[in-house]
């Protein structure tokens, strides 16, 4: 039996329970739904529990321990359960049986690569769009934890059977844009030795040089003959894709990538922004005053309606979001998105949502997480960053000084919606107070007993896991069980953080069995034993190696 499934094995064993009580005359109460199998936190309570005796005990008018008594009784033990029994005040526990464990080593190694894949997805197509910042620099410390987060999340969706589409949205329309091109154009002349201001707030980013200086290099005194409009017509869409260029190494430096780079321009080069436009207004959601356009959003519950248009003429950033919107769900027929924007947004979601409404879109289709502030530090110092002024710590330095997987750990290992500190020097260190340096660690000496026992000419392929007995043995199993259950909820709940933890769990476990069991030997009397604690190994390199993969991570064969 695969282990996915053992949870819904327990859960259909506690219903056959039910409805036998309820047949008996033992519970006068209606059928019920919802019945949670959960994993207690004290394993003395077992392997799985349920509360359902609690949620019984008023409609029943019975003590819940009772009816847990009653439902122990009921339920039948199998080659999974060995003990069931209730605890107060109204839970029946559930140990599943050592040999049922062992054979579950079995299941991982087969399953390979794969372990760890469920199917709740069934194909349905999600997006995740993250990142999405303005072509106007280098992706910065505060994009990347978004990055890491949509990345990951968009893995573990994939893993429980989502068709995913990872998308970032190119804001390459607007002011800033206007205003990072004029940038582009001061530094290019200034470069061609001319003397020229940058505009009022330009970008004053080294990088923009080091732009306008390829672009001397590939167009030599072409702008400085054009007049200032027909050099910006021009220069705009060489300097855009130079960005984005830019930003998609920046990216891959972290092993981020995209399936689709979405430009918000062509939004208004297609009809994508008008229907939007049109579609809000025939369903009585737009009004005019003092020359601007208005979302009525206030009809459907907001404090205040919005800006659609300006006065002069020029949309709105909510404007686009509502025709991208529009564009996600309409004409590409996404059933879910996932939006990842920075903790700056937070104000824009409400009115995202009516938006959805408003199109006649159900909202609970769409789900936008906020990705708070990250605080750099180096010792008591903390690292600022501005990104008007070019004072600020890219991606790429982060990286090039604590490594992509210090990076994506650290960032994945805390929930996004709280701030976080993230210690330079901890991430660099090596030892294993580090939580990185301790479960790459874990791999490496895993591969190191694989690969030991190859060099020995071992096979273990028959092996006889209905040896693994020992405490840590069945520990470390049970660690590795939990895997297929924890992407079914983390597909389910969009919480990717839990994967860390886990991770270093998991490798903790190996741990213990790595110092309690031997496993190469050398005896001949431990021969079969050692096969067995082989295939163990082999089964949390499979695990192991699937979790740092979800998490984007590198599986070392050597520290």
């Amino acid at each position: 039996m695969a282990n996915q499934l053992i949870r819904e094995v327990i859960l259909s064993r506690v219903v056959e329970a039910f409805e036998k009580l309820r047949t008996q005359g033992a519970l006068n109460v209606d059928p019920l739904d919802g019945i949670a199998i959960e994993r207690p936190s004290n394993p003395d309570n077992g392997d799985f529990s349920t509360s359902i005796a609690l949620r019984l005990a008023r409609p029943a008018r019975r003590n819940p321990l009772e009816i847990a008594q009653a439902l122990a009784e009921q339920v039948e033990p199998g080659d999974e359960l060995g003990e069931v029994w209730a605890a107060p005040p109204g839970f029946v526990n559930f140990r599943l049986t050592d040999a049922w464990l062992a054979q579950q080593v079995e299941a991982v190694r087969s399953a390979g690569a794969d372990y760890g894949s469920i199917a709740i997805g069934q194909r349905q197509p999600v997006m995740v769009e993250f990142v999405s910042v303005n072509p106007t620099g280098p992706v910065h410390v505060g994009h990347t934890r978004g990055a890491v987060l949509g990345s990951a999340l968009a893995k573990v969706l994939e893993a429980a059977g989502y068709e995913v589409t990872r998308e970032y949205y190119v804001n390459d329309a607007g002011s800033q844009m206007e205003n990072f091109y004029a940038s582009l154009l001061a530094r290019y002349r200034q470069v061609m030795g001319e003397e020229a201001e940058l505009p009022q707030g330009g970008y004053q980013g080294e990088y923009v040089t080091d732009v306008a200086r390829e672009m001397a290099e590939q167009e030599g005194r072409r702008y400085l003959d054009l007049s200032t409009e027909e050099a910006l017509d021009d220069i705009a869409p060489k300097g855009r894709q130079k960005m984005v260029d830019l930003i998609r190494d920046d990216l891959q430096h972290i092993g981020v990538e995209f399936d689709n780079w979405f430009s918000e321009g062509s939004l208004y080069w297609g009809d994508e922004y008008q229907s939007a436009m049109d579609l809000l207004r025939s369903r009585g959601y737009v009004s005019e005053e003092d020359g601007a356009t208005w979302f009525a959003s206030s009809a459907l519950g907001q404090d205040k309606d919005n800006v659609l248009v300006r006065s002069n003429g020029s949309p709105t950033y909510f404007a686009s979001d509502v025709a991208y919107h529009y564009n996600k769900f309409a004409r590409r027929g996404f059933q879910q998105v996932i939006d990842i924007w920075g903790a700056d947004h937070q104000g824009h979601v409400p009115r995202m949502k009516a938006a959805m409404e408003a199109m006649d879109i159900d909202p609970h289709r769409l789900t936008i997480m906020i990705s708070q502030m990250v605080t750099l530090k180096r010792g008591d110092e903390t690292v600022r960053a501005s990104k008007r002024t070019g004072d600020f710590i890219t991606l790429r330095e982060l990286v090039d000084e604590v490594g992509a997987d210090a990076c994506r750990y650290n960032f994945l290992a805390r929930t996004p919606n709280t701030q976080m500190d993230f210690d330079l020097e901890l991430a660099k260190k090596e030892g294993m107070d580090n939580p990185v340096y301790y479960l790459q660690y874990g791999y490496s000496r895993i591969a190191s007993i694989l690969s030991n026992a190859r060099e020995r000419d071992i096979d273990w392929s028959g092996g006889d896991v209905s040896l693994l007995q020992h405490p840590a043995e069945l520990a470390l199993i049970r660690k590795l069980l939990v895997l297929p259950e924890l992407v079914e909820s983390m597909a389910r709940n969009l919480e990717p953080h839990h994967l860390p933890h886990y991770t270093l769990e998991l490798a903790t476990a190996f741990h213990s069995f790595y110092e309690n069991c031997r496993v190469l030997s050398s005896e001949p009397a431990d021969h079969e034993l050692m096969l067995a604690r082989l295939k163990l190994t082999e089964a949390a390199q499979v695990t192991v190696a699937r979790c740092l993969d979800l998490m984007g991570m590198s599986a070392p064969e050597r520290m």
